[in-house]
């Protein structure tokens, strides 16, 4: 198929890893917390 000029971006957490760093949220808990922030702070952002 025909590329739409989107590149891929992948993120290699080897590194972070490697220098110890892991994370201490899941992907799901940060979603979660992200959404439930926009929700009660939404107005800020309305004009």
């Amino acid at each position: 198929s025909k590329q739409d000029g989107t590149p891929r971006k992948l993120l290699d957490v080897t590194r972070l890893h490697q220098l110890g760093w892991y994370h201490e949220i899941s992907l799901e808990a940060g979603l979660a917390s992200t959404y439930q922030w926009f929700l009660e702070n939404q107005d800020r952002f309305r004009g």
